[in-house]
């Protein structure tokens, strides 16, 4: 049961990652909105995300309750070793809604446009690179190294050793600055399917295909310095036997939605571009095998008792029935049944 329910949270964090981090892409791509058409490219983008990406979160939200629920001894650990940059990813998630919001709905004047505008498109950039942050501090062994020395009262460790250190590191950036890379990525390739203007669909095709390049060279910086920094997963990434396909199937993902876009097969580029990110993800995961946060808890180790863990199984298949539903169903009123026409504004 505990390894049913770990597969839920890296299928919920998958979700998120698909959904959601297109949403934070799109606010990047907001923020470098450029030439003629960067009005419209914004454009494009509110309309795009705006009727379900308050949705997304409920992704997230799953992942937050299954830890706490399920793996309480995890949940805690990363409470509090990782409580830095969790409340920036917060208050970074909440400023990006509420300017989100302010900019859609409140004064339309040019300043106040601008002001929230900065601040959506700040926050959207900032919240990836945390999130990236925390996935490099657990993947590294750090998070779990500290919460050894907290067991052991941590006698001559200042604030920075315990609560700075094992989530800032040149690696920990690096996986912050492929997350950032990756949602960005789907986010222009996503548009491209988005958008009905030729003009702009070219416009998020050509940011797709530089994300694209951005991908493979943090990609390939991040695994580079997981050799000395995160050990464990390197290993896992390069000698496992699962590894060579996991590699060869994300090379033929990325390959695909690279060439898709280049041949302007817009809605291949987006499976392919999901997919790719996807595995990536699945990699990470695969590699950290059976640890939740290394070398400390293993799903084993840091489960909550049988009875806790068949009560949340049955929560969350009775929780599947409307959830399911419910977002289809949303995705289906506010995507297929938008208007079409030719205004550079409109999506499909």
């Amino acid at each position: 049961m505990a390894t049913a329910i770990a597969f839920v949270a890296l299928v919920a964090l998958t979700a998120y990652v698909l959904l959601g981090g297109a949403d934070f892409g799109g606010g990047v791509w907001d923020l470098l909105a450029t030439g003629p058409r960067r009005s419209e490219q914004r454009a494009l983008i509110a309309e795009a995300i705006g009727p379900i990406w308050e949705a997304n979160h409920v992704w997230l939200i799953l992942v937050v309750v299954l830890l706490f629920t399920c793996f309480p001894a995890v949940y805690a650990g990363l409470a509090i070793t990782l409580h830095i940059p969790l409340t920036l990813m917060l208050i970074g998630i909440v400023l990006r809604g509420s300017a989100f919001a302010f900019r859609s709905y409140g004064s339309s004047d040019d300043a106040p446009q601008r002001r929230w505008g900065r601040v959506f498109a700040i926050a959207s950039l900032l919240t990836p690179v945390l999130l990236g942050v925390c996935i490099g501090a657990i993947a590294s062994g750090s998070v779990g190294a500290m919460l050894d020395r907290l067991a052991h009262g941590g006698a001559g460790d200042s604030f920075a050793s315990l609560y700075v250190s094992p989530w800032l590191s040149l690696f920990t950036i690096a996986v912050g600055a492929l997350a950032l890379c990756l949602f960005a990525f789907l986010a222009a390739t996503y548009l491209t399917v988005e958008a009905d203007d030729p003009e702009l669909r070219e416009d998020f095709r050509r940011r797709a295909l530089a994300a694209a390049i951005a991908v493979f060279v943090t990609a390939f910086l991040a695994l580079l310095l997981a050799r000395s920094h995160a050990p464990r997963v390197s290993a896992g990434l390069i000698e496992s036997a699962w590894a060579p396909p996991l590699h060869v199937l994300t090379g033929i993902a990325a390959i695909v939605a690279i060439v898709a876009l280049w041949i302007r097969k817009w809605r291949l580029a987006r499976v392919a571009a999901a997919a790719q990110v996807a595995f990536i993800l699945w990699g990470w995961a695969a590699a950290q095998y059976p640890y939740l946060i290394p070398p400390t808890f293993t799903i084993g180790n840091s489960a909550a008792p049988s009875r806790t863990l068949g009560l949340f199984l049955i929560a969350l298949a009775l929780g599947a029935i409307v959830l399911f539903p419910s977002i289809t169903y949303l995705f289906r009123l506010f995507k297929s049944a938008r208007p079409h026409g030719p205004g550079p504004s409109q999506a499909k």
